[in-house]
C-alpha cells in the first residue's frame, strides 16, 4: 500500500504540471472543442500516464490508488482528465491478459510517449449496456482476423496510435460471456496500409469529450493482435471495467472537491446585504452537505482501489464508488451553481463547464440505477427486478 506521504508527493507533482494549465486553457479547449493536445503531452513527459506499467518497461509501477489520485487531482485543478484517462484504465487487460510479446512491444513504447493507447472499442448501438450482444465479428481467414462492424462511443481514436477493440469470434452460445475476443489493434498499420477499412465520424457532446461512431469495414489484424484466449474477451475487458469506474470516481471526487472549494470561495469573498452571502445558513448548508458526501465517496473510492491492487474481487466496490461519487460531485455542481446565481452560468466563472463535464458520470460508463440494480440483486441478493 502507498504511504500517506507518497501520495502526498504524487498529489503535489500532479498539481505543478496541472497549474501550466489554468482556467483558461480548459475554458478555450471547451468553446473550440479542441483536444487538449499540450496538457495530455505534458502529462506523458512527466511520465505520469505511464503510472500503471511496471517499471522493467519504463513505467512508474504505481497501483491503481496512485493512479486514482493522478486522475482526481487534474479535475479537482479544473481541468479534465477524460482526454487522457483511457491509457490508465486499458493498462489492466494489457498487463494481466496481454503476451509477453505485446507488453515488450508496446509497453516500453507507451511509457516513454512514443505511442498512445487511448482507445477501447467496445459499445455498440444496438447492444448498448448489453456487451454481450455486440454483433462487431472478427472471422478467421488464415494467419488473420477480419474485422466488420460498426461501435459507437469510441474515445480518442484519432488521438491514438493503439486500440482495445472487441469482437465476436463465435455465435452466442449458452453461456453469454463466451465467444467475445479481445484484439490489441495498431491502427498505425490500419491507417498506412488500408485506410477504406476504418471510418472515423466524430460525435459532438454537451462537452469537450473526443468520441466518434466508428465503422470497421473488413479490416484485418494479425492473430497476434489477440489478447489472452480466443473466445474469453468478455472476462479480460471487465478487468478494465473495474479500472474504468475506481478512476472516473477518483475524477467525480475531484470534481467534488473543486465545486465546493469554489463555491466556500464565491460565497466568502461576495457580500450581499451588509454581509458575505456565506455567512446565511440557505448559502453554507448545501455546501457543506455536499462536502460530506465527496468526503464519503472518496473513502470508496479508496477501499475499491486497495482491493483492486491487491488482486481482489472488488467489482461491488467499485461500482459503488463510481455512483457514490457521481451522485456526491453533481450535488457539489449544484450548490457551487447555487452559490454563484446567476453568474454561475457565464462562462468565465467555468461552473458551468465543470456542471456539463460532471453530468456524465451519473450516465457513464454505466448508468446509475444499473448499479443499484447490481447492488440490489447480485450483492443483497434481493429477488431480481425488471
Amino acid at each position: 500500500m502507498p504511504t500517506t506521504d507518497s501520495l502526498e508527493q504524487l498529489r503535489q507533482r500532479t498539481r505543478d504540471l496541472c497549474a501550466a494549465f489554468p482556467d483558461e486553457y480548459w475554458r478555450e479547449t471547451d468553446r473550440n472543442r479542441r483536444y487538449p493536445q499540450e496538457f495530455v503531452d505534458t502529462l506523458t513527459e512527466a511520465g505520469l500516464l505511464s503510472a500503471l506499467i511496471p517499471t522493467e518497461y519504463g513505467g512508474l509501477g504505481l497501483g491503481l490508488t496512485e493512479a486514482s489520485v493522478i486522475m482526481e487531482e487534474i479535475n479537482k485543478s479544473g481541468g479534465h482528465s477524460a482526454a487522457c484517462h483511457a491509457q490508465m484504465y486499458t493498462m489492466g487487460a494489457l498487463l494481466r491478459h496481454g503476451s509477453e510479446a505485446q507488453k515488450s512491444d508496446y509497453l516500453p513504447q507507451i511509457a516513454a510517449g512514443k505511442l498512445r493507447l487511448q482507445a477501447f472499442s467496445i459499445t455498440e448501438d444496438k447492444a448498448g449496456s448489453d456487451t454481450t450482444s455486440i454483433e462487431t465479428e472478427a472471422v478467421p481467414d488464415g494467419e488473420d482476423y477480419i474485422i466488420t462492424g460498426h461501435k459507437s462511443w469510441t474515445s480518442r481514436i484519432d488521438e491514438s496510435d493503439l486500440a482495445f477493440v472487441l469482437a465476436r469470434t463465435a455465435a452466442k452460445s449458452t453461456s453469454k460471456t463466451e465467444g467475445l475476443t479481445l484484439f490489441l489493434v495498431d491502427l498505425r498499420q490500419v491507417r498506412q496500409e488500408q485506410p477504406n477499412t476504418l471510418k472515423v465520424v466524430k460525435v459532438r457532446t454537451m462537452f469537450n469529450y473526443a468520441t466518434n461512431q466508428i465503422w470497421y469495414q473488413g479490416m484485418r489484424v494479425p492473430s497476434s493482435a489477440v489478447i489472452g484466449e480466443v473466445g474469453k474477451g468478455f472476462r479480460y475487458v471487465l478487468d478494465g471495467w473495474n479500472a474504468e469506474r475506481i478512476l472516473l470516481s477518483a475524477e467525480a471526487v475531484g470534481d467534488g472537491y473543486w465545486f465546493t472549494q469554489r463555491a466556500v470561495s464565491y460565497a466568502s469573498s461576495r457580500e450581499r446585504f451588509g454581509r458575505a452571502i456565506g455567512a446565511n445558513q440557505g448559502v453554507q448548508f448545501p455546501i457543506a452537505d455536499a462536502y460530506m458526501k465527496v468526503r464519503a465517496a472518496d473513502m470508496m473510492r479508496y477501499e475499491a482501489a486497495r482491493l483492486f491492487d491487491e488482486g481482489l474481487p472488488c467489482g461491488a466496490e467499485a461500482n459503488m464508488a463510481k455512483h457514490l461519487a457521481s451522485e456526491a460531485s453533481w450535488a457539489a455542481a449544484n450548490a457551487c451553481l447555487d452559490t454563484h446565481g446567476g453568474y454561475g452560468f457565464v462562462d468565465e466563472y467555468d461552473v458551468e463547464r465543470k456542471f456539463r463535464e460532471t453530468r456524465m458520470f451519473q450516465v457513464a460508463p454505466v448508468n446509475n440505477n444499473m448499479i443499484k440494480n447490481f447492488i440490489a440483486n447480485k450483492v443483497l441478493g434481493l429477488p431480481r427486478s425488471y
